[in-house]
């Protein structure tokens, strides 16, 4: 993403964060300045996440971020879970979308999601995960869809990973931080990444079918890939026009191929029943 873009991106998602804020005393402009700088999204598309980054579980568990890795896609959502309006809209931004897609949570993919905040506690964790749990609605999801709190370190290494710039402002005990989501191949890369609050889900899909090399998905998806590109800059999957002139060409290809064919049977059957 082009510096100009991530500083105007940047900018709607903090005026968003200032909305749902409790009302403070307004922030010189060098102030703001300061957390513009170092808030966004920082694009590292096939940067290694470490998988040996540890945190703990709604239950309070120690896990390896690994455990969720190895033979899914993963989504990874970096939010907190006292945060006043933000993460929400982040998460029911994505409940949204996985509710419009086939793909089950806990079957073709997996659902990470990671509190930036190291004073949270599994407590919080375990109340985000059932509401969000019941809004998704499917059976499994329990299984795939992980609620998380760790340490400073871990988090900072994690969001350093995929890119992910937040900064805690005390004067409003809370944090600046940007908006979107980020889909991992099952090895852990940083495979696309989705920004803002809403998520088209035929980009969502497609994201996942790629992620996970073609493994899950229909010849439908594999079709749409042919056509249409994944652009980092947006986020957002565009039809190619190389890829629309290819498929357009390819079906006719296909189509005159069958038509041959019939023509071809047509014959020898009189053929075969002037013979006789």
């Amino acid at each position: 993403m082009s510096r100009r873009l991530r500083r105007l991106y940047t900018t709607g998602v903090l005026l968003i964060a200032a909305a749902s804020s409790l009302p403070v005393h307004a922030q010189p402009a060098p102030v703001q300045e300061a957390i513009l700088h170092d808030v966004g999204f920082d694009q590292h598309l096939g940067q290694q996440v470490p998988l040996d980054l540890t945190f703990r579980d709604e239950n309070g568990r120690t896990v390896q971020l690994g455990q969720y890795f190895g033979s899914k896609p993963v989504i990874l959502a970096l939010v907190y879970y006292e945060c006043p309006m933000l993460c929400t809209l982040t998460l029911t931004g994505l409940v949204g979308a996985l509710k419009a897609v086939s793909f089950d949570v806990g079957n073709e993919f997996n659902v990470v999601t990671v509190s930036i905040n190291p004073t949270e506690t599994p407590e919080l964790a375990t109340a985000k995960k059932e509401k969000y749990l019941k809004s998704y609605g499917r059976a499994g999801a329990d299984a795939g869809w992980h609620f998380l709190t760790g340490d400073e370190t871990s988090i900072k290494r994690l969001a350093a990973a995929v890119g992910f710039r937040y900064r805690y402002v005390p004067e409003q005990k809370q944090f600046a931080h940007a908006a979107g989501i980020t889909v991992l191949t099952p090895q852990g890369l940083v495979s696309h990444y989705f920004f803002g609050i809403e998520y088209a889900p035929r980009d969502l899909r497609l994201s996942l079918v790629e992620a996970s090399n073609n493994r899950i998905g229909s010849p439908v998806d594999q079709l749409l890939l042919y056509c249409f590109h994944y652009d980092p800059v947006t986020g957002t999957y565009a039809a190619t026009a190389l890829g629309i002139v290819r498929l357009a060409g390819a079906l006719t290809v296909l189509a005159l191929g069958t038509y041959l064919v019939a023509m071809w049977r047509r014959e020898r059957h009189r053929s075969a029943e002037a013979a006789g």
